[in-house]
């Protein structure tokens, strides 16, 4: 995923329910961008289904597939959040939370059978939210004097860069995401813009 110049990710919620011997299996899938954006979701998921026995849940946030988590809560070990953040890697999906709130039946499943509903219940959600693919970018700085905004804005606009912050007055500073596989094309058309200051913020943007 790091060297792509596209990620997959999904732009908003969905749920789906599955049963199995009596236990109801609600997965709730979330577009997610920070760990504490994460415990804000699962706070809210266990005020929405307060009598559930179970919260699992696996989230992946980021390019390197190196920021992820994944829950059992009190499911035998393996069987809950594991099988659900494999379906995550197999589709090659990134900034993405889902959560599996289980209401138990009365009837226990077994090992495979908890895997199987974990998994099952996940796969509808991701059937319910459309998978979007999503243009790496690099994070650039713009400062400038609010006389050559159009000039700015016509470059922006036409490379299809994400304006991430913005503050205009007299002068104006402007963070925006520039698509990787179009950022020698679009630094040659800002440097050639006169006034503008230009700097790089960081090295990749999964915004």
């Amino acid at each position: 995923m790091r060297d792509a110049d596209y990620y997959f990710t999904i732009e908003q919620e969905g749920v789906a329910e599955f049963k199995d011997r009596g236990s109801k299996f609600i997965a709730c899938i979330f577009p997610l961008k920070s760990v504490d954006e994460f415990k804000t979701i699962l706070e809210n998921t266990k005020k929405k289904y307060p009598k559930a026995s179970h919260y699992c849940f696996a989230y992946r946030i980021g390019l390197d597939g190196n920021t992820f988590r994944v829950s059992d809560d009190g499911e035998p070990s393996g069987t809950a959040g594991k099988p659900v953040f494999g379906l995550l890697e197999s589709k090659q999906l990134t900034d993405i939370l889902i959560v599996v709130v289980r209401y138990f039946g009365g009837t226990l499943l077994g090992v495979p059978g908890l895997i199987n509903a974990y998994r099952s219940a996940a796969a509808l959600a991701l059937q319910t939210t459309p998978v979007i693919q999503k243009a790496v970018e690099v994070r650039y700085k713009l400062h400038f004097d609010y006389t050559i905004m159009n000039e700015v804005m016509t470059v922006v606009k036409y490379y299809s860069c994400s304006i991430l912050q913005q503050e205009a007055q007299l002068f104006c500073d402007m963070e925006i995401g520039i698509p990787r596989n179009r950022l020698n094309e679009v630094l040659f058309k800002l440097q050639h813009i006169r006034g503008l200051e230009l700097k790089q913020m960081d090295q990749i943007n999964s915004v």
